[in-house]
């Protein structure tokens, strides 16, 4: 069964095929002919066209049927059996977070702190002495010496430069001796309430800083002004389309960076779509009229949204920050840090309720999950919302008890498919084999009748959605390991994979009557692939090529390959 908005309806369409004389429907600005498109909807029939007036779909038809749809001005676009694709979407990112990662040391990959002292010493031949040095990716994971560096041979090696180098989670980083100096760190200085400096045995900095502890050097880094953040953002938003994504969720964004976003938006330099949530106010008391303040309602035809604030509980597994039950299995006594105080969390998330705002807070351990459910059960109670759609971001590590808990209050778990894979390597040894049984627990949370929507955390992890879906349908890195899958009872379907990065991110973000499905009225944003996903090899996923990223009907990317 086709179909089209009542404005051409398939009653013209079939007089036309009959040979009456009528007027001919209103061309459309774009049509993709030949298409194999996947819907993500119930409906059945033949139809391999889309057509789309504006910036909606306005019809699904046959090739032939389409072609009424052609005027003067129309773009027509044969696909030759490539896939249409609901747009592609990630809902969990840090968008300016890509743009300085793409601008500063790319440290992702290094196999050596030996490695990524050589990158920061050839980006330091070529900048001037005392202007910052920023980087981020390393990860001591992927080190022989899997300990936190030191930061002696890296002030060393860049003894004139303030050095700043993130780890890859964000959630840790490396500064060198200069950066501290100016910082005033010493021996003397304090670990910040939620935050670690870590030290030699003899109590000295050793360079690295941990979730809060990170705040004693950022706030020396001399800021971004409004024109280096939106050239960054354009940058990020580039290589976001080049990938097949038509919108992201980007997670805690500071109140000055609205007007960038609202700027690119209102003069058509974003070209992503975007759902944004706002870091919190610094005080709880006015955190109502903070947030009502700065709400921001589809700017740009439905380009920029704001309407939810991002909290975190606590830190990640990566450098043990992630607040657990029990001790980490390999630093005994450390259960990680809570960021923020959890009746900080309950009153914020009250305040958000007050203001209709959605809640997203970061959590990845067992005891930093339960809190947030603890605290968002609290708010709920105290002021009941028809549909608050709160999220816990991440919600990596589970006890098994707490998982029945996000179906029964309506709590949706973001998650990312690419951190499971990333981290599989040396979960067992942060967790114990017993604490692996809710670890990244994907199906677990599907059974008990939630959805899930997907993201990448980029620039943690890399911002393209194809690496997100093969990694949650096969939980095995891009050489096939392990065999079998990690924990493979937990992978997702196909299905469920690809709708967690269109159908169900469009839902986490209130978005799911204009988005997520191919379907007419809809907003025309659609990824169009060289492979159909739910079919082909899994093996071949992650080598699937972007041929048309359409945003608002609108071609933002196309591949070289695929130019007519």
């Amino acid at each position: 069964m086709k179909q089209i908005l009542p404005m051409a309806s398939a009653l013209v369409l079939s007089w036309l095929a009959a040979g009456f004389t009528v007027s001919r429907p209103k061309p459309a600005d774009l049509i993709l002919l030949n298409g194999n498109i996947i819907t993500l909807t119930q409906q059945k029939g033949q139809f391999s066209a889309v057509v789309i007036q504006n910036d909606r779909i306005l019809a699904l038809l046959t090739d032939n049927e389409a072609r009424e749809f052609v005027g003067p001005k129309t773009k027509v676009v044969d696909l030759k059996g490539a896939t249409i694709l609901p747009g592609l979407v990630d809902a969990h990112c840090h968008l300016l977070g890509l743009g300085m990662a793409l601008a500063n040391v790319n440290l992702v990959g290094t196999t050596s702190y030996a490695e990524v002292i050589e990158l920061v010493k050839a980006r330091a031949a070529k900048t001037p002495k005392g202007q910052w040095i920023l980087g981020r990716g390393w990860d001591q994971n992927d080190w022989q010496n899997k300990h936190f560096p030191d930061h002696k041979a890296l002030s060393a090696a860049v003894p004139n430069h303030p050095v700043w180098l993130t780890r890859i989670d964000g959630h840790a980083g490396l500064a060198n001796g200069m950066a501290m100096e100016q910082a005033g760190i010493t021996s003397k200085t304090k670990d910040p309430k939620g935050g670690r400096i870590v030290r030699t045995d003899k109590g000295l900095p050793t360079g690295v800083f941990v979730d809060n502890g990170e705040d004693l050097i950022y706030r020396i880094i001399p800021p971004l002004n409004s024109d280096q953040r939106r050239k960054l953002l354009e940058s990020a938003a580039r290589a976001c389309l080049k990938v097949g994504l038509t919108g992201v969720h980007d997670m805690g964004i500071p109140p000055e960076q609205i007007a960038d976003y609202e700027a690119l938006a209102d003069t058509d330099r974003l070209g992503l779509r975007v759902y944004a949530m706002i870091s919190p106010p610094e005080s709880i008391e006015n955190a109502v009229g903070y947030l009502r303040k700065h709400r921001v309602e589809g700017n740009g035809d439905g380009m920029f949204t704001l309407r939810g604030l991002k909290l975190y509980m606590d830190g990640a597994l990566g450098s043990r920050g992630a607040a657990l039950l029990a001790d980490y299995s390999d630093d005994p006594g450390n259960r990680g840090l809570l960021v923020t105080a959890p009746e900080r969390v309950e009153k914020l998330c009250e305040a958000a309720l007050k203001a209709g705002f959605q809640v997203s807070t970061h959590a990845i351990g067992d005891r930093g999950n339960r809190l947030v459910l603890d605290a968002y059960e609290k708010a709920l109670k105290a002021h009941p919302s028809q549909d608050p759609r709160f999220r816990v971001e991440h919600a990596q590590i589970l006890s098994p008890e707490d998982i029945p808990r996000f179906a029964a209050l309506g709590v949706i778990p973001s998650m990312q498919p690419t951190h499971a894979t990333s981290d599989m390597y040396w979960a067992k040894d942060r967790l114990g084999a017993d604490r692996l049984k809710g670890s990244y627990a994907w199906k677990s949370l599907l059974n008990t009748g939630v959805f899930i929507p997907c993201g990448s955390d980029f620039p943690i992890e890399s911002n393209n959605p194809m690496l997100g879906i093969y990694a949650a349908v096969t939980r095995q890195d891009l050489k096939g390991w392990p065999k079998g899958g990690w924990i493979p009872e937990q992978r997702m379907s196909r299905k469920e994979a690809l709708k967690g990065f269109t159908i169900w991110a469009a839902k986490a973000a209130f978005q799911e009557k204009d988005l997520g499905t191919i379907q007419v009225g809809k907003r025309a944003d659609l990824t169009v692939v060289d492979r159909n996903p739910l079919t082909c090899e899994a093996k071949d996923i992650p080598e699937t090529r972007v041929l048309y990223t359409i945003v608002n009907g609108r071609i933002r990317y196309q591949s070289i390959d695929s130019e007519q």
